[in-house]
């Protein structure tokens, strides 16, 4: 038996020499130990990120034993950032060879090795591999890369309904061309890897059926490799096929809702283009209407139905009624409770009806709102009214508004004009009863950039509020007022880890000084959402003192933060910094500055907050606590 397998590791040993012969290079050349069955250990002397890739795919490697850890990292621990010079590479498979198995696997490495550089852009490498006596035995492949080859050229001919608009000088014809042309992470001068050829052909393909070429196809494709001179030039060719263009709208799942309704929200015709865009926007408006559950938005491209491709349109209703019960607190007005209940169809109409209670130790409110169903160009009429009390450290503020307007809501602006009447009752404490009327016209714009409205880390958004009207009080003269007050929110990734987010808050109160308004249209500043390390509101002008709100406002602020562990990348910490004041001249201005540091939870009902700001202008410290969970 042992005879039979030292002749078996003889003539695996005479193999193995005769294939380094045909590979053709004497460092290929494998010194062989015997192995006696057991599964050897795979060293890989290469480049750190060859090396993951051999480790993940060169078969010895992966039947093999894991490789020892280098002199460097032993001892280090494998977690962190310690991790991203070094892909994990995936278990080794449990094996049972025999010799002759291993040396098969052995002679075949330096090929195979080759084959899986070559998918990196390394066409000239030297491999070599030797056995190594030892308890295991090891396997030592060693690897010279040698130069990488690198794109000379990316060339894509368009042929189909657009090589012929491209024929024709169509401009958005040849906007589109470049973008096709611009697409894929491969151009000129960059590294060659086979993933990335694929990606681009992908990249090509997927840009032209974003734009209504939904039948796109590669019809060919080559990479011609100049060994020599070192470089690749990549050529395609793809058939856009017809330019698909919208027909009839098929609507199914509707229960008690308008077609019309959904019709209405599409916000094309036939005869548009069906790109992705208009799609993925039709389908936005569906979700954000409050009418439906789920949505789906689509049409089959088939080449014979281009010219009017049906659109079909899938929905399931959100129950007619529905109530939601919530628990929060906050530093700001204290621990609350809410109740909310939504009727999406009252007596039958098209109307949408909420009505929202919240109760809290130092604010209580409720609204109640009539929204009529999208219309044409989005619009929808509004009838809202809201009965709000606040209390603060010098005052108690009930106020009543009704409102009447119209919204208009599109992906990229929302907006509301309404005219409102407003009532403001304000008891000072140890001061007079001040109560101020005002009717009022307004327009209320919201423009959003961003890549998530729950939780944001890129992108902006703006809203601006235009108010003008006639007010009167008990505590001064009747006359007329403007009002303007607008907030810049801007989220930015730095790098991997980081992310900055800034805002900026300015208001004006345009009004005589003998005009007292109701206490809701003048500013003020501090707490949670706005200078923190300062008590809610308490950051306006003092009248006898006690706080009033003011007719100027200026706040900003900076954060910044990243997750606290890779383990739990959803908590966050964050350093902060805040400064702001409302005023009645600006003359008067100097801003209270709050900062400090704070931990955030990205929960996906919207983010969690502790912060521990520092009052620079009080010289002591505060707690700001937002939390709420609707049930």
């Amino acid at each position: 038996m042992r005879l039979a397998r030292r002749a078996g590791a003889a003539a695996a040993g005479l193999l193995l020499a005769l294939a380094a012969r045909c590979f053709g290079a004497a460092a290929e050349a494998a010194v062989l130990a015997p192995l006696a069955g057991a599964a050897p250990r795979v060293e890989i002397e290469a480049p750190p990120e060859l090396r993951a890739l051999l480790s993940r795919h060169l078969d010895l490697a992966r039947l093999a034993l894991p490789s020892a850890p280098r002199p460097a990292e032993a001892g280090r621990p494998r977690w962190g950032s310690s991790d991203l010079a070094e892909p994990h590479v995936p278990e080794r498979e449990e094996t049972s060879l025999d010799d002759s198995e291993w040396h098969r696997l052995i002679a075949a490495a330096p090929a195979q090795a080759r084959d899986l550089l070559r998918t990196e852009g390394y066409f000239e490498a030297e491999v070599g591999v030797r056995v190594e006596a030892g308890a295991p035995p090891t396997v030592r492949l060693s690897v010279r890369p040698g130069a990488r080859v690198r794109v000379a050229q990316v060339a894509v001919a368009l042929e189909g309904a657009l090589g012929a608009r491209l024929a024709a000088d169509d401009p958005q014809a040849q906007q589109l061309a470049a973008a096709v042309r611009a697409a894929g992470p491969l151009s000129a001068g960059e590294p060659f890897r086979n993933s990335l050829w694929s990606e681009t052909k992908q990249r090509w393909l997927s840009t032209l059926r974003s734009a209504a070429y939904a039948s796109a196809s590669l019809r060919s494709s080559a990479a011609d490799i100049d060994v020599a001179a070192g470089s690749a030039r990549l050529d395609g060719v793809i058939d856009s096929g017809p330019l698909f263009l919208a027909g009839p709208l098929h609507i199914e799942g509707l229960q008690r809702h308008d077609a019309a309704t959904v019709r209405h929200l599409a916000g094309f015709g036939p005869g548009r283009p069906l790109t992705e865009v208009l799609l993925l926007d039709f389908q936005e408006r569906l979700q954000k209407s409050g009418l439906f559950e789920a949505v789906s938005v689509g049409f089959d491209p088939l080449s014979e139905l281009a010219a009017a491709a049906p659109v079909a349109v899938r929905l399931r209703e959100l129950p007619l009624q529905q109530a939601t019960v919530g628990l929060g607190t906050s530093t700001d007005t204290g621990p609350r409770a809410s109740i909310a209940h939504t009727h999406r169809r009252p007596f039958g109409w098209a109307v949408t009806a909420d009505n929202a209670l919240e109760w809290g130790r130092d604010a209580q409110r409720w609204n109640g709102n009539l929204l009529t169903h999208p219309g044409a160009g989005f619009a929808r009429w509004l009838v809202g009214a809201q009965i709000e009390r606040e209390r603060s450290p010098t005052d108690v503020v009930m106020s009543q508004r009704l409102r009447l307007g119209r919204t208009q809501d599109t992906t990229a602006l929302e907006r509301l004009a309404f005219v409102e009447w407003l009532r403001s009752r304000q008891a000072v404490t140890g001061g007079p009863v001040i109560d101020a009327q005002a009717a009022s016209g307004n327009l209320h714009l919201v423009l959003r950039r961003l890549d998530s409205v729950l939780l944001p880390t890129r992108g902006y958004s703006l809203s601006l509020q235009l108010g003008a009207g006639q007010a009167r009080s008990t505590a001064g003269q009747s006359g007329p007022f403007v009002r303007v007050q607008s907030r810049f929110t801007v989220y930015q990734p730095l790098g991997a880890q980081w992310y900055a987010h800034a805002r900026i808050e300015a208001g004006q109160l345009v009004k005589r000084d003998a005009l007292v308004v109701p206490d809701a249209l003048g500013f003020r500043a501090g707490g949670d959402e706005s200078v923190r390390g300062y008590a809610y509101r308490s950051l306006a002008p003092r009248i006898g003192g006690n706080i009033a709100s003011g007719v100027s406002l200026l706040a900003a602020s900076a954060e910044l933060a990243r997750p606290i562990s890779a383990t739990l990348p959803s908590v966050w910490g964050a350093v902060f910094v805040d400064a702001g004041r409302a005023v009645d001249r600006w003359q008067d201005f100097k801003p209270a500055v709050g900062y400090g540091f704070g931990v955030r939870w990205r929960s996906p009902i919207g983010p969690v907050r502790a912060d521990l700001a520092w009052a620079d202008e009080l010289r002591k410290a505060r707690l700001h606590l937002t939390v709420g969970v609707t049930f």
